[in-house]
């Protein structure tokens, strides 16, 4: 993998004299795009790189021999591969692989969904999955009691779309010994009935333990093949390579066996998971995980540290109170899993120890936190170049915006939450109060203070179809309800911008700058959509994806 200030291998580009003799032929010619927006219109690939680009839609005849393989490109768009710089493939994969409640519409088709899955897989073993989204229920809390309707006795535990609370029901309760004398763990919450015992959610790290204490873990095998799973939907949507946001040492472990063996096709980036229930002590850990693990296709040069929770179940953090449904601010200001007197130093001492850090930061207090920690390795040696980021940042306090740029800092949009839908309406902005609602999301406010964007799905708490991302980071709508209102009017990025912020944006947190365009001499990681985006007028979902390269091979055809 290639870091700034590499330099690019540039293959010699075939001249006529080579054409029809295949000593200089190219392997891939995509002739005939849209030549106004992401790329080129005709381009030549050989052994991996682009060895020629023109905005000619035609091309050069001179690329061309008996075993080139030619695509009319029928005037799509061609852009270089998406880079997806905060997605979940191991839980999307086991998802996939397993009860998949993913896209369901209401709590009846997931009921269904499960009990489907039940009957195919008989046994009295675990029903495992999830995918689900909180609007569909009272209060975005399922019950025990309606999902042991339909797993039949057998053990069931089911995380949400987010991937901060799992519905549980009562036989997996039973197994983790939760029941009415279970205390909340620090940094979590069992949600009760009103005479105390479990109903059925597990919030945050109370999940989080739970699988890590009751449920069998999965084998490095059975990782791979999620690994696997995922790597083909996200090349269906021409996603080529990605920063994985939540790396385990088991799943460490299974990235690097997948590059080993060369099933890996995309490069990926892992963020080593920092536990929050320990401290400095594990840095010598992470980084003899790194050094052991590293390989061509697998680089895990980063540490992803979880700051707060999400708004929706009031874990965020904030720097004033939720609001409450009586209108009056309530006492809770969220949850902090890892106090400033250790993220601070833990920023320093991963700098020193060469890791980039990518820090999940939702409310306003803790991006000011990720921010303020970064600023305190910067007082302590100039910008290292380890690129930073901050994941998520839903509520930016206004006087920490500038801050993005000042301290170099990433900002690691998720822009398909950039929308009005149910979970917005019903279970964020009613806590969060009229001022903190407005200012959600400020995605062009970021841009225009001279802030670096990256941006990532966060896969499989939403799509990872960059198609739909970007046409909310345009037009701040449900790609599906055209007609609803603008979400937060003002803060929409230009197609331009959001482009170069899914591809060179997200390649320069990758430290691959082979990534950031289709520049002859480039990597060939490449994408071709049906239709030339800039004509959609900014629905862009329109579009599809029908070929995705990486490294000079095809890897999805439509």
């Amino acid at each position: 993998m290639h870091h700034p200030g590499a330099t690019r291998p540039t293959p010699p580009v075939p001249t006529s004299a080579d054409r029809g003799t295949g000593a200089g032929q190219a392997d891939l010619v995509i002739r005939n795009a849209a030549p106004a927006i992401g790329g080129p219109a005709a381009l030549a690939v050989r052994a991996g790189r682009i060895v020629g680009a023109t905005a000619d839609p035609r091309g050069s005849a001179d690329w061309t021999g008996p075993s080139t393989e030619v695509v009319d490109a029928g005037g799509g768009t061609l852009l270089p591969g998406f880079v997806d710089a905060h997605v979940h493939p191991v839980t999307a994969g086991r998802n996939m692989l397993t009860v998949d409640l993913a896209g369901a519409p209401d709590a009846d088709a997931y009921l269904s969904r499960i009990a489907a899955w039940v009957q195919a897989h008989p046994g009295d073993g675990w029903v495992t999955g999830g995918g689900w989204s909180m609007e569909h229920f009272p209060g975005g809390l399922p019950r025990r009691e309606v999902l042991d309707a339909v797993t039949g006795g057998r053990p069931a535990f089911l995380y949400n779309r987010d991937v901060h609370g799992a519905w549980s029901n009562t036989e997996a309760l039973r197994r983790g010994g939760i029941d009415h004398t279970t205390p909340d763990p620090a940094d979590g919450r069992i949600e009760r009935d009103p005479d105390g015992r479990p109903a059925g959610m597990l919030h945050e790290g109370a999940a989080y333990a739970f699988e890590t204490d009751v449920l069998p873990a999965p084998g490095v095998d059975d990782l791979a093949a999620a690994i696997l799973a995922a790597q083909t939907r996200l090349h269906a949507w021409g996603v080529t390579s990605w920063q994985d946001a939540w790396v385990t040492p088991d799943s460490a472990r299974a990235y690097h066996s997948l590059a080993v063996d060369g099933r890996l096709r995309s490069r990926t980036v892992g963020a080593l998971w920092w536990d929050r229930h320990r401290g400095l002590e594990q840095l010598d850990e992470l980084a003899d995980r790194r050094d052991a693990l590293r390989h061509s296709t697998f680089a895990p040069t980063t540490v992803k540290i979880m700051v707060d929770g999400v708004l929706e179940n009031s874990t965020g953090a904030l720097l004033e109170p939720y609001c409450r449904c009586d209108g009056m601010p309530g006492a809770d200001r969220g949850l902090v899993y890892v106090d400033p007197e250790i993220l601070s130093p833990a920023v320093d001492l991963l700098e020193q120890h060469g890791f980039q850090v990518h820090l999940h930061a939702i409310g306003d207090r803790a991006v000011r936190m990720s921010l303020d920690a970064v600023q305190h390795a910067r007082t302590r040696r100039p910008d290292p170049g380890l690129r930073h980021h901050i994941a998520h940042v839903q509520v930016i306090d206004p006087a920490d915006l500038p801050r993005f740029a000042a301290l170099g800092v990433t900002a690691n949009l998720q822009t398909y939450w950039a929308q009005h839908e149910p979970q917005m309406d019903e279970l964020t902005a009613p806590f969060l109060g009229e001022r903190r609602t407005a200012l959600q999301y400020p995605f062009r406010t970021l841009a225009d203070s001279g802030a670096g964007l990256a941006m990532g799905s966060d896969w499989p708490v939403t799509t990872a179809d960059p198609l739909r991302q970007l046409e909310v980071a345009v037009r701040r709508r449900d790609p599906d309800d055209r007609d609803s209102p603008v979400f937060l009017a003002g803060e929409e990025l230009s197609l331009d911008t959001a482009l170069r912020a899914f591809t060179a944006g997200s390649a320069a947190v990758n430290h691959d700058p082979d990534a950031e365009d289709l520049s002859v001499g480039s990597r060939a990681d490449i994408v071709l959509t049906d239709v030339d985006l800039a004509a959609l007028e900014g629905r862009i979902a329109d579009a599809r994806v029908v070929l995705t390269v990486v490294d000079g091979e095809i890897v999805h055809q439509a």
